[in-house]
């Protein structure tokens, strides 16, 4: 889990430096619609990297499915937001829902890891 324990902090890193972009450096120069998505894109970045964290820093067995879930909906929601809010390459649309669903199959894993003990 080193990698894991390696791209937590990458990510964490990654949403502030985006978080900080879209309030400070990016505000003057592109579409207030685009600020927001990378904020949201930031926010849940962070928000499941901390769920990451958590999951490594208690070691709670059988939880891997969850981890490589949510970094798998970092890099597809807000990779894709992120990279929509630059570029405006209309593909990267589809991409988004599959972040989400990536993200929501995580908490899923989580359920399914608590009921199963």
């Amino acid at each position: 889990m080193r990698v894991a324990w390696a791209l937590v902090g990458i990510s964490g890193f990654t949403a502030v430096l985006m978080g900080a972009a879209a309030a400070h450096w990016l505000a003057g120069s592109m579409q207030p619609e685009d600020i927001t998505r990378i904020e949201k894109a930031a926010h849940y970045q962070m928000l499941h990297t901390l769920a990451v964290l958590a999951l490594l820093a208690t070691q709670l067995p059988r939880t891997r499915v969850a981890v490589w879930l949510f970094f798998a909906g970092i890099a597809l929601f807000s990779g894709s937001l992120y990279a929509y809010s630059f570029t405006h390459l209309h593909a990267l649309v589809f991409v988004t829902p599959l972040g989400g669903l990536s993200f929501m199959a995580g908490w899923l894993a989580l359920a399914y890891r608590g009921l199963r003990g």
